[in-house]
């Protein structure tokens, strides 16, 4: 079972549906490297609408055929495994935004099987 302590960050990636790195989505790919490295968790959140460095709009509207929503990914780790981690990331993402901020783990449990 993996530990967290009390304090950790939380490390967001935001970038887009269709980014892709190594022939799949960027964040199928960010998220099997975290996991190939024993971090703690992940998750994918997918946005409906949002802009980001370029101020294109992004949106789910139903009339819009191609669709490039902004997509979010969570990491919480330990600071040293997350800055394990900065250099990949920079080196998959193309385009987009990286952001950490420290917090505070209340629970981190699973229920053995």
């Amino acid at each position: 079972m993996i530990k967290l302590p009390a304090e950790a960050e939380l490390l967001r990636v935001f970038i887009g549906e269709s980014d892709r790195y190594g022939g799949k989505p960027l964040y199928e790919a960010i998220v099997l490297e975290a996991r190939s490295r024993g971090m703690a968790g992940a998750t994918v959140l997918r946005g409906l609408m949002g802009f980001g460095a370029h101020s294109r709009l992004h949106t789910a509207k139903i009339l819009r055929l191609s669709e490039d929503l902004p997509i979010v990914v969570e990491i919480v780790d330990t600071p040293e495994k997350i800055a394990d981690l900065l250099p990949k990331l920079d080196e998959m993402i193309a385009e987009g935004l990286v952001t950490l901020e420290r917090v505070r783990v209340i629970a981190y449990r699973h229920e053995k099987p």
